[in-house]
């Protein structure tokens, strides 16, 4: 058997065993069963609604009944349907903020790991400008200064303004591994540092990449709500956190309409903390010194 192909083999059977053990961890089992269950419900529970989510459908300040399972706003509008929009609409502020951030973080860390040099110092001298200014506050003159707010692009200033601590972190480790005997080997061999990069050093910390892109995702979602609540979310959209905003704006609690705030903040809640929880899961899966005997 080559080399190439029991390094293949050993990755393979290192998956598997991962797999195993997360097929089993009741923490991933858990978080992932609520994330996924919700995502299905974004992406599914419109394409059944007749109505839109700023549509007048019924009574006003109606509880959840039959007709409406998560009752009406005050204007008549049905919480439900709203709900099933704000999800889709959370969730994609998730992934594209989460994406974006968790690509200029690899990038960034893994380039300046791996040259060192006057490569490292200026991208390390990046990283720390955007680390030392207050991502929130950025983000809020940013959005109020914008007359038209969209998902996306809202998804895209998020991404720009959280990938400092992940390239911090990825930066780190490849310094770590860029000399280890197998990378000077692939030199050896004439492979290019992209191909390195790729193929020796990012397989090495698949793990924590995974549980980064987990974070960089929650972290997205629970900036979004805030921005939302504060009234700076989308503007042509409805969104989990709009519709905690709009529910406080119309003084929902004195009225007495819970269905109408509870709904966005226990699924805000439920995701992230699921997220979270699936994290803690995968670091016992992935480190066999915390799997539960």
């Amino acid at each position: 058997m080559t080399t190439d192909a029991a390094l293949n083999a050993d990755v393979i059977g290192k998956r598997n065993e991962h797999l195993y053990f997360a097929l089993r961890n009741p923490k991933v089992v858990i978080g992932l069963s609520i994330v996924l269950g919700l995502l299905l419900l974004g992406l599914i529970g419109p394409l059944f609604l007749s109505s839109s989510p700023t549509a007048y459908v019924g009574p006003k300040s109606e509880a959840p009944s039959a007709d409406y399972w998560f009752g009406t706003t005050v204007h008549g509008r049905d919480v439900f349907v709203q709900f099933a929009h704000g999800l889709r609409s959370s969730y994609l502020v998730g992934f594209l903020g989460g994406g974006i951030a968790f690509v200029i973080g690899l990038t960034i860390g893994f380039t300046a790991g791996y040259r060192g040099g006057l490569t490292d110092e200026f991208l390390n001298m990046l990283t720390n400008v955007v680390l030392v200014l207050p991502a929130l506050v950025v983000l809020i003159v940013i959005s109020s200064y914008m007359e038209v707010r969209g998902v996306v692009t809202q998804g895209v200033i998020i991404g720009l303004f959280s990938w400092p601590w992940v390239a911090r972190a990825v930066r780190a480790q490849t310094f770590t591994l860029r000399n280890r005997d197998y990378v000077d080997l692939a030199r050896l061999t004439g492979k290019r540092s992209p191909q390195i990069v790729v193929r020796e050093v990012m397989p090495n910390m698949a793990s924590y990449l995974l549980m980064s892109m987990i974070l960089l995702f929650g972290g997205a979602i629970l900036f979004a709500s805030m921005l939302d609540f504060i009234g700076l979310g989308p503007t042509n959209a409805v969104s989990l956190g709009t519709m905690m905003q709009q529910s406080m704006a119309w003084a929902a609690i004195h009225l007495g309409l819970w269905w109408w705030f509870v709904p966005p903040g226990l699924a805000i809640t439920a995701i992230v903390g699921a997220l979270y929880i699936t994290n803690v899961g995968l670091d016992e899966v992935f480190n066999p010194k915390l799997r539960e005997m």
